[in-house]
């Protein structure tokens, strides 16, 4: 069970990593990636964060890709963040494959 301070930064890294996100997508045409879910330490020094990516053929070498720029990912949250933590947390990406589960579901079950 996250605290309240938990869920507060779990809410403030997701919005600003989407706006990060969206930013750096528009430079690239047909890709679209998306924050789904950020979950913080009780320490509030390492962050995973879970990434939807559009299409998913390519979401396996993106986010090797965005861990491997992590610094620079790291360093623009903290440019939009710092004000209000005193500490950016470690970020590691993580690909959020829950639409491709639920799709497959509804294929299997449209199967029978």
């Amino acid at each position: 069970m996250d605290s309240n301070r938990q869920q507060k930064v779990n809410r403030l890294i997701q919005k600003e990593l989407s706006e990060i996100f969206l930013l750096e997508t528009k430079k690239m045409q047909g890709m679209f990636i998306s924050v789904t879910n950020v979950r913080v330490s009780p320490d509030l020094g390492l962050a995973h964060v879970y990434l939807s990516i559009f299409p998913s053929e390519k979401a396996e070498e993106l986010v090797v890709n965005i861990n491997a720029n992590v610094k620079s990912v790291r360093f623009e949250l903290g440019k939009r963040v710092g004000k209000q933590l005193r500490v950016v947390p470690e970020l590691t990406f993580h690909v959020d494959d829950s639409l491709d589960y639920i799709e497959n579901i509804d294929r299997l079950l449209k199967d029978r």
